[in-house]
């Protein structure tokens, strides 16, 4: 039985990047947290917590692997995740594949209702926890606990089987130029690009999905994200946009005709644009739009 027949416990909240945490870094940064004003109480981080099992009871990890100054980006989502009514969040930093096998690393994910991965680099994170003991633990939690895996940017896109971790935006549709190796696996048959908007990386999934057009492209906007339940259903949640490219249609391309570098053509791709609350299932390929009744209406 492979793992697309089982359905997981677990939830998987994927996020884009810049997730509104609270204008702790600012310098303008106001004592009361509620008087800044990109602070989105009501946003990504509040999810996270509402969809764990004890909410704010919930023993929260954030996990700062990918992190080049993870000890600052600890902070801030711990400072944000106590403001939101956090009772037990804390910081763990695994920087050696070593660390990654110690007890001390396993128990405290044993005993996590959430962890949340924060931004940084793909490969750095898969290099160091793939195949390891808290790999194994992370997977079985997800498949068999009421477990939440958070992940913004770089925690976002190693979530997938299949994980993009290289390749330039302004060249993404030239043969060769986007480069995808395995991830940590939690959900099959997506995958996954952040910061998607703000750094134009539309490309980038285009020529991901046109190699493998079974594989739907996630794209996803900063403070933006998809909360996926059953590795099926899939709720747009935050601020911003999320694109889903589908190649199942793709009616021809050139990709494997022209030289390695060459402009790459596709025909009929398919896009769709979701928004908070949007709905898309992935085994039906639905998307189902919210329609918002205001006043008036």
């Amino acid at each position: 039985m492979g793992k697309n027949d089982i359905t997981p416990k677990g939830t998987l909240v994927v996020i884009g990047g810049a997730v509104d945490k609270g204008s702790f870094t600012e310098s303008d940064f106001d004592a009361d947290v509620k008087n800044n004003l990109n602070f989105f109480e009501e946003g990504i981080l509040m999810r996270i917590m509402l969809e764990s099992k004890h909410k704010g009871e919930s023993r929260i990890e954030i996990i700062t692997t990918a992190s080049k100054i993870p000890e600052q980006v600890g902070r801030e989502y711990k400072r944000a995740f106590e403001y939101l009514g956090s009772r037990n969040v804390d910081v763990l930093n695994i920087e050696r594949r070593e660390q990654a096998n110690e007890e001390e690393a396993i128990e405290r994910l044993r005993a996590a209702d959430i962890v949340m991965f924060t931004g940084g680099d793909q490969l750095r994170l898969t290099s160091i926890l793939g195949g390891t003991k808290f790999h194994d633990l992370l997977t079985d939690k997800y498949q068999n606990d009421h477990f939440v895996y958070a992940g913004t940017s770089a925690g976002a896109a190693a979530a997938s089987s299949n994980m993009i971790y290289q390749g330039s935006s302004s060249e993404a549709l030239l043969k060769g130029e986007v480069k995808i190796t395995q991830g940590l696996g939690f959900i099959e048959d997506v995958i996954i690009d952040t910061h998607f908007v703000h750094r134009g990386r539309i490309g980038r999934l285009f020529q991901a999905v046109a190699s493998n057009p079974r594989v739907l492209g996630i794209g996803l906007g900063e403070d933006t994200g998809l909360l996926i339940k059953d590795n099926c259903s899939m709720e747009a949640i935050g601020s911003g946009l999320v694109i889903l490219v589908d190649g199942r249609n793709i009616k021809d391309t050139n990709l494997t005709y022209v030289d390695m570098g060459e402009p790459i053509s596709i025909d009929n791709l398919v896009v769709h644009v979701m928004a908070m609350y949007d709905h898309y299932d992935l085994k039906s390929h639905q998307l189902i739009l919210h329609k918002a009744v205001t006043s008036g209406d």
